[in-house]
């Protein structure tokens, strides 16, 4: 089996994903914004999320602070996906 972590890695080296720093903390995420295409084209993104391998941002929890792209954002919720490995937060942008 291919750990998240790994999976992360090939898609960052390709450019697929947006670092973000949490503290002294910089990681690299898949970012979504309002109104982005999303699953090529067949579904539009209505909020500020990242989806991240939860080993990498294991202390990020509701109303901490992320930068992403020069812009701060607040995170709202977060959400443990699949095996446990994988989390998703929702932000707000501030």
């Amino acid at each position: 089996m291919i750990a998240i972590e790994s999976m992360y890695d090939a898609a960052a080296r390709s450019g697929m994903l947006t670092r973000a720093a949490f503290g002294s903390t910089e990681v690299m995420v898949d970012f979504r914004a309002p109104d982005e295409d999303v699953l090529d084209g067949l579904g539009v993104s209505r909020n500020y999320s990242i989806r991240y391998p939860l080993s990498r941002l294991p202390a990020l929890a509701s109303g901490d602070t992320l930068w992403i792209s020069g812009r701060s954002y607040r995170v709202r919720e977060i959400t443990v996906t699949g095996d446990g490995t994988e989390a998703r937060a929702t932000l707000t942008r501030l």
